[in-house]
């Protein structure tokens, strides 16, 4: 008659089991840092909101000229509602591809010289295409009034897309590489160049504008996903550090079931 019983289970290689352990704890310090990090990201994203929500409904005032712009920074600036007044040079504005709530098209970015001289990108608005954004230019060149908001520049490109001067193709508001495009010192490189502000404007609404390009369509909402992500990598790490539990108490069980099965030796 055949015996089909089968051995117990037996413990695994120490080695082995160490090394385990060793990963899972890499494991786990990593999902922990992961969530801290998440968490902070959502103070610092709950904060961005509360600043924006106090910037854009304060009242406007004077966009920062060139004694102040070492000051400019998106911490201290942006989104601040800001007046500013001078004269389009429309010859020089850039179409810059966007995709906003109107569908896909340009924003129309466009020098303004201001009656102490520097320059400020103000981006006019969102036109569908390249006619509609040359077609409607304030008329005669006179002094313009222009609210917004004041936005920092955009340097390089989108995340998938970068900027190409040469071919004309821009996918992001880079104040710098726009201004050397069109011939304006945006770097402060050449002696008695009139400065470019290191920043641009989002032109609000306006009721009486023409249709295109439009204005007002600055993104203020966020997303803002941060707890769920933190919540994410604090349960992995939670389940990662049960798995390492389990994994030594039971080792432990099979060491301990291992020694008390061995067979006792008669030196009788």
């Amino acid at each position: 008659m055949s015996n089909n019983s089968t051995s117990p289970p037996q413990p695994a290689r120490p080695a082995l089991v160490l090394a385990w352990l060793c990963v899972a704890a890499v494991l786990c310090a990593g999902f922990l840092a992961l969530g801290v990090w998440q968490v902070q990201r959502l103070q610092w994203k709950l904060d961005l909101m509360d600043r924006i929500e106090q910037r854009v409904h304060a009242p406007a005032v004077a966009a920062p000229g060139p004694a102040e712009w070492q000051g400019v920074t998106r911490d201290s600036m942006e989104y601040s509602r800001v007046l500013i007044a001078g004269r389009f040079d429309h010859r020089r504005a850039t179409l810059v591809r966007a995709s906003t709530e109107l569908g896909r098209g340009f924003w129309v970015v466009t020098p303004l010289q201001t009656a102490s001289g520097f320059w400020v990108f103000v981006n006019r608005g969102f036109a569908p295409d390249a006619q509609s954004a040359q077609a409607a230019h304030p008329e005669g060149g006179d002094t313009q009034v222009i609210g917004g908001l004041l936005r920092m520049s955009e340097p390089g490109g989108s995340w998938l897309q970068h900027n190409d001067a040469a071919a004309g193709r821009w996918y992001s508001r880079d104040v710098q590489a726009i201004a050397a495009n069109v011939k304006l010192d945006a770097a402060g490189r050449l002696a008695g160049a009139t400065p470019v502000a290191p920043y641009f404007i989002d032109a609000a609404a306006s009721a009486d504008a023409p249709a295109w390009p439009r204005g007002g369509l600055t993104v203020l909402s966020f997303n803002n996903h941060h707890l769920v992500y933190a919540f994410t990598w604090f349960a992995l790490a939670a389940m990662t550090a049960a798995g390492a539990a389990f994994l030594w108490h039971s080792e432990r069980q099979l060491r301990a079931v291992s020694a008390h099965d061995e067979p006792a030796i008669d030196y009788a």
